[in-house]
């Protein structure tokens, strides 16, 4: 699974209204632990750069 389907996975979770944290799996690298508490702010990360081509910052 990638790190993009993760996220599609958390977010579907996360939207059902359950506690969701994440992680590598070993012997993947680099370790990581993602905890409830920093979910979203996993979920954000590349977003920006994610954005279609074309599209403006409305801020």
């Amino acid at each position: 699974m990638t790190e993009h389907e993760a996220k599609l996975f958390a977010r579907a979770k996360l939207d059902e209204g359950l506690a969701v944290f994440a992680g590598t799996i070993n012997p993947h690298l680099p370790r990581r632990l993602i905890p409830a508490s920093g979910i979203n702010a996993w979920l954000a990360e590349g977003q920006e750069s994610a954005a279609p081509p074309g599209a403006t910052d409305t801020d």
